[in-house]
């Protein structure tokens, strides 16, 4: 079994990966500031190969010492989303990009490392057109940057390296977020018994965290023949635009009345579909479907009262 670490791993992808590597057998160190959940990765301190360090990864000499003792690395650690970084530009770059390149010029060849990105590089795709990995990078915000530059750092100083470029993420999680399109759709439908769209004809591609999960540990099985490679990671069933995603949650709340407000802008200008192709010939495909992922968080926002606490 490996040694593992994981900065970030409190977060949303985070704190489900420790919990399924760990009950694989592996043994997981994490970095986390623990800045937004105290307690999503207390189900863990019962394992004996489970290390969390309350820490800054941007401290040269902590990372040092612990890329010697770890053979995968996982940087997940990062400030999410376009709101926190635009209203936190330092630390979006320090933390997103330069942290990323901290590790990579001290990484061993020992190390190897799984990059997670963001499909919103892609920006704006073409009306009929898939983006595969080959198509242009074009970020919108600055998170979508620092992601694609921090991506750029890996493949450019790293011989050891697997990326993923991660559709829209959604079910539910340890240390929730309710920000993320589909969570965010299932709780206002709730909440308010309506959806309102703007622009709902833009297109998104969707990949259940689970399935994110069992990807990175498919990587570990298979990183020889997926090494030194970028790959997009989504479910290919759920390319669809965001008025299919509020008819698709209408079908289980049958209440939801579905608002479409003609004269405005979305703020989030990211419109794409994404194939998915390169990765399911490597023989991973993402299982979870849309469906029983709006199950899931429907039962999770009715029965669960906590007040998520989002990045911003």
């Amino acid at each position: 079994m490996s040694k593992i670490l994981i900065t970030g791993g409190a977060g949303y992808i985070g704190s489900m990966l420790c919990t399924k590597l760990l009950e694989v057998g592996h043994s997981v160190t994490t970095i986390d500031l623990l800045k937004y959940d105290k307690s999503s990765l207390s189900h863990l301190y019962f394992y004996k190969n489970f290390n969390l360090i309350k820490e800054d990864i941007r401290k040269k000499s902590l990372i040092k010492s612990l890329l010697k003792k770890h053979e995968y690395i996982i940087p997940l650690a990062a400030l999410v989303g376009a709101p926190l970084c635009e209203k936190n530009k330092k630390d979006a770059i320090s933390t997103n990009t330069k942290s990323i390149k901290l590790l990579c010029e001290m990484a061993t060849k020992k190390n190897k490392i799984i990059y997670l990105t963001t499909n919103s590089g892609y920006g704006v795709g073409e009306k009929n057109k898939y983006c595969d990995e080959n198509s242009p990078l074009r970020p919108i915000s600055l998170y979508g940057k620092t992601k694609c530059e921090a991506e750029d750092i890996v493949r450019s100083k790293s011989q050891n390296y697997v990326c993923f470029r991660l559709a829209t993420v959604f079910g539910y999680s340890y240390r929730m977020r309710s920000d993320l399109l589909v969570n965010n759709f299932v709780q206002t439908a709730i909440k308010k018994g309506k959806l309102t769209l703007y622009e709902p004809h833009f297109r998104r591609n969707f990949i259940h965290v689970r399935d994110v999960v069992r990807a990175i540990i498919f990587t570990m099985k298979n990183f020889n023949k997926m090494k030194k490679n970028v790959y997009n990671l989504g479910l290919s069933s759920a390319n669809i635009s965001k008025i299919m995603l509020a008819k698709k949650i209408k079908k289980q709340l049958k209440k939801t009345k579905i608002e479409i407000i003609k004269n405005r802008k979305d703020p989030d200008k990211r419109d794409y579909f994404v194939s998915n192709k390169k990765i399911e010939r490597k023989g991973f495909k993402a299982k979870i479907t849309l469906e029983s992922g709006i199950s899931e968080l429907i039962q999770n926002f009715t029965n669960d009262r906590n007040k998520v606490i989002n990045n911003y």
